[in-house]
């Protein structure tokens, strides 16, 4: 158990958090969120010892070991396989199965072994750095956006491999389906401040949304308190008869308080720029073929059309072709074998990974927005930077001292001001946090044109995809349905050997039966439930207006120095105001039951269809 009290960090002028309090139990494992510079990384080295806090204490137990995802590389065995194998102990320090079960997990192959951890590139360096974190088997495994540097089959693996993890787990990342099938609890960074609770990201964000529509509430009511008691102040003050009774309403304004407005947290949301077409089929590839070695293609005969409206997702592992295809498609690669078919309507944006190193360094954001199309206006163009989160003298920042993160902003503004109707978007979920990837997610789903996507998001892949072109078995192929179906009629081969494909007829019957049942059971449990927070509610805002109306009449009465009706209503407003109180604890904890209850079901359905 890990316990952190009042724990606050500043850089510079700048709070990032105070006075944050948790306790991390035996098998939680927490999904961390929060957006973009929020202090996520720094609580994580700050629980690492590699940064101090301003304030506030942790206590780790005697022997609890904590183990975490280096970014900076650092070899000193000559193979993969030594290299891993190091950082075993104990009984574990000859057991190189372990190692290697990992690592072929994670996208290596039994030639890579062998070789040089040098040689490989910066991402596959990030999953060797991720096996000597896992093969420690640490007691707490904190992984800031461990899946930056994975292709799908791995982040399947990981997902795997964390679900059964016996320590405990703080996950950073900004996929929100992979984090809430791996954790039990989520913890956020929020306005300075932390919140805890049991739970996925889903749960987390509903609550989160709940309490603060609830305080806006209050504050409204509050604010309009005031807002009668000072103009009663202000009429009332100049004439005598009622300056002690003015005098006595401006100390119950000073008693009252005011509540601070909320501070909003910036969003990236956007749409595309839809340029119309009459055109059915935009686009279509017949027998494509194409390799850097030609003795070695990355694809061979692919063939492909794209009606109007509908999205392709591209998948496969890291480095078998994917954005070789769209890049080759966009006509950025020269076309070895094969045609591709473009309507003389079709009008193409192109979001590339190798396209953010084109940005004109020398250039403002501005300038890059005002490339696309000279006759855009200074307005427009200020209105797509400050969608892309550049706002004001943000927007006058040169590229070159631009993050990454902020030049693939500048790449999607690019995108957004050039008007299409064919999207060619490669990995454009990287260097994005969680609700951002939810409004671009949005923003392709809403599109009018179509979409040619690569990704390794399970999510996108899940609500955009309406068909593939899987990078699998040494080849390329079409095929004609959404993920779902592909992970049902074919799969990972990677997987083949641990996951059956087809489950025989009586274990789908019995699982249909279970389906059924759970529904029943949960819907039994939920209808009362609903029910009575639909009374509860009915109930508050009847009571709300009651409590207004006297309100009213109190201020009514005070204006006639009506002392027997003053406290009459006072002694009616206080008893409204204790079983209004009542209410919103009653109205909480049946929403709450409510959700641990839909919360459980959903885990059994889902474990059905696992």
């Amino acid at each position: 158990m890990i316990q952190v009290s009042n724990l606050s960090k500043r850089f510079g002028g700048q709070t990032l958090f105070e006075n944050i309090n948790f306790t991390l139990s035996s098998g939680n494992k927490i999904g961390l969120v929060g957006r973009n510079g929020s202090g996520k990384s720094t609580l994580f080295k700050i629980l690492l010892g590699e940064e101090e806090a301003d304030e506030g204490e942790i206590l780790i137990p005697k022997n609890y070991t904590i183990g975490s995802l280096k970014q900076h590389i650092h070899f000193t065995y000559p193979t993969v396989r030594e290299e891993c194998a190091s950082v075993l102990r104990g009984d574990e320090q000859f057991d190189v199965y372990k190692i290697e079960k990992m690592l072929f997990g994670l996208g290596f192959e039994n030639n890579d072994l062998d070789k040089n951890p040098l040689s490989f590139s910066g991402g596959y360096q990030i999953r060797i750095n991720l096996v000597k974190a896992l093969a420690t088997n640490p007691s707490l495994l904190l992984l800031d956006e461990p899946t930056n540097y994975l292709d799908i089959v791995s982040m399947r693996w990981l997902k795997s491999f964390l679900k059964e993890f016996k320590g405990e787990v703080i996950l950073i990342t900004h996929d929100r389906e992979f984090m809430d099938d791996v954790i039990t609890h989520t913890m956020g960074i929020q306005r300075k401040g932390l919140k805890f609770l049991q739970g996925n990201s889903i749960k987390y964000y509903a609550k989160l949304e709940e309490e603060d529509e609830k305080y806006l509430k209050t504050k409204a009511n509050l604010d309009k308190k005031r807002a009668e008691l000072e103009d009663f102040i202000i009429r009332q003050k100049a004439r005598a008869s009622k300056a002690v009774m003015a005098q006595s309403k401006a100390k119950q304004l000073d008693k009252m308080g005011e509540m601070e407005d909320l501070e909003n947290e910036t969003s990236l949301s956007f749409h595309f720029n839809y340029k119309k077409t009459p055109a059915k089929l935009l686009f279509e590839a017949k027998n494509l073929s194409f390799g850097y070695n030609q003795t070695e293609p990355l694809f061979k005969n692919l063939s492909f059309s794209l009606e109007k409206g509908k999205c392709l997702g591209i998948i496969g592992k890291n480095g078998k072709g994917k954005s070789t295809l769209l890049n080759l498609l966009a006509g950025e690669l020269p076309l070895h074998e094969g045609s591709i078919y473009f309507h003389p309507e079709t009008s193409l944006a192109h979001f590339g990974q190798t396209n953010i190193q084109r940005l004109n360094e020398k250039n403002t954001i501005i300038d890059e927005i005002y490339s696309v199309d000279p006759l855009l206006g200074i307005a427009k163009v200020r209105s797509i930077c400050g969608t892309m989160m550049f706002s004001g003298q943000n927007a006058e920042k040169e590229i070159k001292i631009l993050s990454g993160g902020e030049r693939s902003r500048v790449m999607l503004g690019k995108i957004i001001a050039t008007p299409a109707n064919l999207l060619f978007l490669d990995e454009p979920t990287n260097h994005l946090d969680m609700q951002s990837i939810e409004s671009l997610c949005e923003a392709i789903h809403t599109f009018e044109g179509s979409v040619i996507l690569v990704t390794h998001s399970e999510m996108l892949l899940r609500k955009l995809a309406q068909q593939l072109v899987i990078f699998h078995h040494g080849y390329a192929e079409f095929f004609d349905g959404n993920y779902e179906e592909f992970l049902e009629k074919i799969g990972w081969e990677e997987e083949e050997n641990n996951t059956p494909k087809k489950e025989n007829e009586s274990s789908r019957k019995e699982a249909k039966k279970l389906r059924t049942a759970y529904i029943q059971e949960r819907s039994a449990k939920l209808s009362p439930l609903k029910k009575e927070i639909e009374t509860c509610e009915k109930k508050i805002m009847q009571l709300e207006e009651m409590i207004q109306s006297k309100n009213t009449l109190l201020i009514k009465h005070s204006e006639n120095n009506d002392i027997g009706e003053l406290q009459k209503l006072s002694i009616e407003l206080s008893s409204h105001e204790k079983e209004l109180e009542i209410l919103y604890e009653r109205f909480e904890s049946l929403h709450e039951s409510h959700d641990e209850i839909f919360e459980t079901y959903e885990n059994k359905l889902k474990n059905l269809e696992n």
